[in-house]
């Protein structure tokens, strides 16, 4: 098919800050250098990643952030008939999803249009333990998953982790899912500069990222911190866990030692200044915040969540009563408060590994160069 008559929708929830967004934020403009015609197709009206102002933008409905999930769940028929009629309206040949609910909106909408079009989604998480909580809204995304992501032309899966959860407990062909790791922008981060005088010298300065919500776990960070005086935590990101964990600082008594910073677009002059990253998360798919730390050669300290940090730090030895050292920094089980703890001791007390890892980190990342990873992306949605 000829550029010219190629026509590619995006849909995803909204452009707020996270892994997929920027993945969007990087495809749009890649794919109009292309000569490709691109529709960024929206649920909310949220954008804080910057986009090509001639980029067109649909929005199915400008719902709000904090709706019940089950509420979501009851809108895809009707959000699915309005996604085919834009489709059809447009004359769409490539549709492309990222996130679970655009995913299933993605594939309903071929039940409401005889219009057809190349149906390529991207599964980001670790679904069966993003939805295995037990009740009924991950029962109901269970059945879901299963009923509906074989529908899909192609998946899209952002770490092997992911993959080999859709082909294990989802019974998905693995002759549909293909892997594509997230792009880094490394030139553009290179260039931004460290933040000054921002940070203390005297202490020892770890930064965050991460959504304010249960899976991000910030609580197993602020805690771990409690009992190393010399510490200070910065948290970039929102939510609406933020007043609760604002409430459990106030009641440790760490009101000096963790500072929240909202959400910020370019956290890269952050990550420039301080000594470590650490996360904390208890699912993920690929996380974006591990590569963006590492480009602006920071160690880490992580939790080994499925999936992403164990592909993205190259761990080879997987223990779940101990810590585990890499080239690149410290992995530790999952939940673990005195783990976390014992992972941030020993990055303390080795300052030389750090600045080994802080090389290592650098030489890493280039693997995650942002042009060869977008024409993946884009081989995959056009093929």
């Amino acid at each position: 098919m000829k550029k010219e008559n190629i026509i590619v929708a995006i849909l995803i929830y909204s452009l707020a800050g996270g892994g997929a967004e920027r993945v969007v934020s990087y495809l749009l403009p890649y794919l109009q250098k292309k000569g490709i015609e691109v529709h960024l197709v929206l649920m909310n009206t949220t954008i804080s990643y910057d986009i090509p102002k001639n980029t067109t933008i649909h929005f199915l409905e400008k719902s709000k952030g904090d709706e019940h999930g089950l509420f979501k769940l009851a809108k895809l028929p009707f959000l699915a008939y309005r996604y085919a009629q834009l489709l059809k309206h447009l004359q769409v040949t490539h549709s492309f999803a990222l996130l679970t609910r655009p995913s299933y909106i993605n594939i309903l909408s071929r039940y409401f249009t005889n219009h057809r079009y190349q149906l390529v989604i991207s599964e980001r998480s670790h679904p069966s333990q993003q939805y295995g909580y037990g009740n009924l809204q991950s029962k109901i995304n269970n059945i879901l998953i299963k009923k509906l992501y074989p529908k899909a032309d192609r998946i899209i899966c952002n770490s092997k982790g992911n993959m080999d959860d859709l082909f294990q407990n989802y019974n998905i062909e693995a002759s549909i899912i293909q892997v594509v790791h997230n792009p880094i922008d490394i030139e553009k981060i290179d260039k931004v500069p460290a933040e000054g005088n921002f940070f203390n010298s005297g202490t020892f300065n770890i930064v965050t990222i991460g959504r304010m919500d249960a899976g991000k776990n910030h609580q197993l960070l602020i805690r771990a911190i409690e009992k190393f005086p010399d510490v200070h935590l910065y948290i970039l990101g929102d939510g609406f866990l933020r007043q609760k964990l604002e409430q459990l600082v106030s009641s440790l008594k760490l009101k000096k030692r963790v500072t929240f910073l909202g959400f910020d677009n370019n956290p890269y002059r952050f990550l420039k200044s301080v000594d470590l990253f650490m996360f904390g998360s208890n699912h993920e798919g690929f996380p974006n915040v591990l590569l963006e730390a590492m480009c602006c050669g920071l160690p880490i300290l992580t939790t080994n969540c499925q999936s992403g940090p164990d592909e993205i730090m190259e761990l080879k030895d997987v223990r779940k009563n101990d810590i585990m050292i890499t080239d690149y920094g410290v992995l530790t089980p999952v939940g673990d408060l005195e783990l976390m703890k014992k992972g941030l001791a020993y990055c303390l007390e080795h300052p030389e590994y750090l600045e080994r890892c802080r090389i290592r980190v650098k030489e890493r990342i280039q693997d995650f160069k942002r042009e060869p990873i977008l024409q993946a992306y884009t081989d995959v949605i056009l093929s």
